[in-house]
This record gives structure tokens, sequence and C-alpha cells, in this order.
């Protein structure tokens, strides 16, 4: 059993959608620092995907300071604020690029974007 929920949905790459989910259950307090992570074995097999894809999976999130990977205990949850602010805002980047780039795209204006985040940030606070 993984220790974060997904639910695999068509037409978005399998990675993006396991990465964001388990970014998603740290942010919500479900995987909490030091929370072993599956190792690709387990990953692969429980979402039955390549066991390619889970290691690229696993690598990103060891890349963006999500997970710790030691020898012989495997990957675990890293503790927030292991990365300083700058480099932790720098990973949202392409996020917001994207977000700002389909708000302008949808004819939204700023404040209607800002009102959006701030419900979206407080809805995953409640949880």
């Amino acid at each position: 059993m993984l220790p974060f929920a997904i639910e695999l949905k068509p037409g978005l790459p399998i990675t993006e959608q396991v990465i964001f989910a388990v970014k998603k259950a740290v942010v919500a307090g479900r995987l909490k620092p030091g929370t072993p992570f599956p190792s690709v074995r387990a990953l692969s097999q429980e979402l039955r995907i390549n066991p390619n894809t889970a290691h690229k999976i696993t690598a990103t999130l060891v890349a963006e300071g999500v997970l710790l990977t030691t020898p012989a205990v495997g990957s675990v949850v890293a503790a927030p604020g292991d990365a300083d602010q700058r480099a932790r805002t720098a990973l949202l980047d392409d996020e917001l690029e994207r977000l700002v780039v389909e708000a302008k795209n949808l004819g939204l204006g700023l404040t209607v974007v800002q009102d959006e985040l701030s419900a979206h940030w407080r809805r995953l606070n409640k949880k």
C-alpha cells in the first residue's frame, strides 16, 4: 500500500501525476519527515508502471529535495527547510508560469487567480 493517494488520469504523464501526489501528501501532512518511501520495485508494482518510470519518479523527488536517499535505509521523506527559501521558490517557477499562461488564455484577471489560489491554500491547510 502506498503512503499517498493517487488516481491516475489519462492524458497526463504518469511521472508528473505521481510526483504531484507525493508533494501534495507532504504538504498536507500525510507524509511526515522521516517516513519511509516505497522502493522503486514496490512503487512500480503498486502503480503497475515500468520500473524505469518508478526510478525516474524517485530520482526527481530526490533531486527536488522531497526525498532523501541513504544506503541500507532507502528513501525517506525529507524535512522541510533542508533547502533554502530561494531554492524552494525556484521549484515553483515552471508551474507558476503555466498557471499565468492558462489564466491569461482563459481571460482571468490577477485578482481572480489570487482569490482561487487563496481558496486552495486554505483548503489544504484544513486537511
